[in-house]
């Protein structure tokens, strides 16, 4: 069986260069692009018409807390900087995420990705708690597995809790490193699969080794990565505060201090790296460290504009993350790529960044700062992730250049979704969910949720 999408006028590769741009057809057999150019339907072959479209390869986030889909708009972080906004959102409401809450959480967090264009998901999840009677690995693979979508769990925790002010905020879910190490492992060794052309992979990925693993853990963390052959993943420098910690602590900026503990690398991506020295993006882009550029939540926290443009120039590997949605209400890559544009072009003039190179960096950037090597591009055999994103909405009437909208535009509407071939958004419908019940379940879980804690807050010390 093989599918054709023909009539394509409007059309971003994932790739730069000469082949950024492509019109034509393309046609997809057993999962991966067959053949691209001036096609004819085959007798019986299913056609995808893609005129009014522009037609993009499925992008890649690379950076998202899940959980935080049921955590929007929280009244008492929206004017927060990062700290405190950690102290009173994530870390206060976590422990009322029962099982249902969660999976909903999920399933509205990867359907918001999946209209916005995404096929491809690495979930950052650091909450593993005895106060939990499930999984939460289990959960976000059977999530994306309902919806259709390539699955990266970033298999989070942490061995030591930050201290906040506030009594209030429940203790950090801390598990002991060699806990930590072998959950991980058992993760693995159920959903990981090292293949090109993987629905399930694995990272090991502590919350963030500033603040939450000890000195001494670091080493062994990275030296069991690569024993197992899992990537690594945390946060850094998301501030300032990044920084001034590991300079007053160990004499070192973050990126050199955890180079000398084996943390760099081309199997290492960190999210946000908002504050970095020159050295330090010169030392990403040498060993081939990813960034997983995540501008609409770092704008929202206040925390800053990430170099993802100065890595991007020195052949460094740039990916787009969406982040959690307690810190970014309109969690679609959409208004990632566009905040992505905007704000590099507003404060660093407009040769910052082409929306070409923004539609690279959340395709084949993305891809490559996984290690996923038939993801990210149109082209003869990849994997057949194509987007079909409709452009007849007002905001897109009037466009000269129909490809680059986008990014431009800050607004996606996904008419038809493949991923390995197979459809998993229909005529502008997600396939492996249920809309008017996800709307109901997500009022009335969001509902009880803030019930829960304001009886929290009353309930005895």
């Amino acid at each position: 069986m093989s599918l054709l999408i023909s009539n394509i006028r409007d059309c971003l590769t994932g790739t730069l260069g000469e082949d950024e741009r492509f019109c034509g057809a393309i046609r997809v057999r057993d999962g991966l692009i067959a053949e691209m150019g001036d096609l004819a339907p085959l007798p019986g072959e299913e056609v995808l018409d893609a005129a009014g479209c522009a037609v993009v390869p499925g992008l890649v986030n690379t950076h998202h807390h899940l959980f935080q889909s049921v955590l929007k708009a929280v009244p008492k972080g929206m004017n927060l900087a990062l700290d405190p906004w950690l102290m009173h959102v994530p870390y206060t409401w976590w422990p009322l995420l029962d099982e249902e809450t969660f999976r909903v959480s999920a399933r509205i967090g990867l359907t918001e990705l999946l209209m916005s264009g995404a096929t491809t998901v690495a979930d950052h999840h650091y909450v593993y708690s005895d106060r939990y009677d499930y999984n939460p690995s289990d959960v976000l693979f059977e999530e994306a597995a309902k919806l259709g979508i390539r699955f990266v769990l970033a298999r989070g925790g942490m061995t030591n809790g930050r201290v906040f002010d506030d009594p209030a905020v429940p203790a950090a879910p801390c598990e002991p490193l060699q806990r930590f190490l072998d959950e991980t492992l058992a993760t693995a060794a159920k959903w990981h699969d090292p293949s090109d052309l993987a629905m399930t992979r694995v990272a090991i990925a502590p919350t963030t080794p500033t603040f939450n693993v000890a000195l001494e853990e670091l080493g062994e963390i990275a030296s069991f990565a690569r024993q197992n052959k899992l990537m690594l993943h945390s946060h850094l420098s998301e501030n300032e505060a990044y920084a001034a910690f590991t300079l007053a602590r160990y004499g070192k900026r973050p990126v050199e201090w955890l180079a000398d503990k084996g943390w760099l690398g081309s199997d290492v991506w960190f999210a946000h790296l908002v504050d970095l020295a020159p050295f330090e993006v010169q030392l990403l882009a040498e060993t081939g460290t990813g960034m997983a550029h995540c501008p609409n939540a770092n704008a929202r926290l206040g925390s800053g504009i990430a170099p993802a443009d100065a890595l991007h120039r020195l052949g460094g590997k740039v990916s787009m993350g969406v982040d959690g949605a307690a810190a970014n209400e309109a969690a679609d890559m959409a208004v990632v790529m566009h905040s992505a544009f905007s704000l590099h072009r507003a404060t660093k003039g407009v040769a910052a960044v082409r929306a070409e190179e923004v539609m690279h960096w959340a395709t084949a950037g993305g891809a490559k700062v996984l290690n996923m090597p038939k993801v990210g591009t149109l082209a003869v055999g990849m994997a057949a992730d194509i987007a079909l994103l409709d452009l007849s909405a007002p905001r897109n009437l009037g466009l000269h250049d129909r490809a680059i909208a986008p990014v431009i535009t800050g607004g996606i509407a996904v008419r038809h979704s493949l991923v390995g071939g197979k459809r998993v958004v229909a005529d502008g419908i997600p396939l492996g969910v249920d809309l008017g019940q996800l709307a109901e379940d997500a009022t009335r879980l969001t509902s009880n949720l803030i019930r829960r804690q304001r009886e929290s807050l009353l309930a005895p010390v």
